[in-house]
């Protein structure tokens, strides 16, 4: 982790806590008219404090969906780095943050495997949910990947948590 110093736009996501996201959509609309903050929001994810870092990634997630764009220099940080993150709402926004990635085939099997992984061993019905997500929308037009993300998603309508049955279940109509 990395200890932020105090002043920039990072400040605007201290305080109170993980039930807030602060002044996060304050920070989106800022990112969008100043993209050259862009880099210093995404180290943010890698900060000390955990309420930075769950709001640096909701702040990337939601601009990253806008502007793809300004997440590919982030690309090898993203998935070599940020992925060994384990606080889950970090994790929650990373999984559709893969989304908006151009994937070369090993890295769209370095995502896939991550998102097989946090499926399996988190805790969090969202990161499960959105990796579930991001799964469809990674993999599921690649022959490679089509019949285990659908052998996945008939696995959680069977034995997931509800949140999880009906997000497999929209997921599932997708393909």
């Amino acid at each position: 982790m990395v200890d932020m110093e105090s002043g920039g736009i990072l400040d605007k996501l201290r305080g109170g806590d993980r039930r807030s996201i602060g002044k996060a959509n304050e920070v989106v609309s800022t990112l969008i008219r100043e993209p050259a903050l862009f880099g210093e929001v995404f180290k943010g994810m890698k900060s000390a404090d955990p309420l930075i870092c769950m709001r640096a990634a909701d702040v990337i997630e939601k601009v990253a969906k806008v502007h793809p764009e300004y997440l590919m220099p982030y690309k090898n940080e993203l998935l070599n780095e940020i992925t060994k993150i384990e606080q889950q709402e970090v994790r929650w926004h990373v999984a559709l943050m893969f989304t908006y990635l151009e994937l070369t085939d090993v890295e769209k099997t370095l995502v896939i495997e991550t998102l097989l992984s946090w499926l399996e061993k988190s805790k969090s019905k969202i990161v499960q949910a959105n990796a579930l997500e991001a799964l469809v929308q990674i993999g599921s037009n690649d022959k490679r990947y089509g019949a285990k993300i659908t052998e996945i998603l008939e696995g959680a309508i069977a034995t997931g948590s509800p949140a999880l049955v009906a997000r497999a279940k929209k997921l599932i109509a997708k393909l």
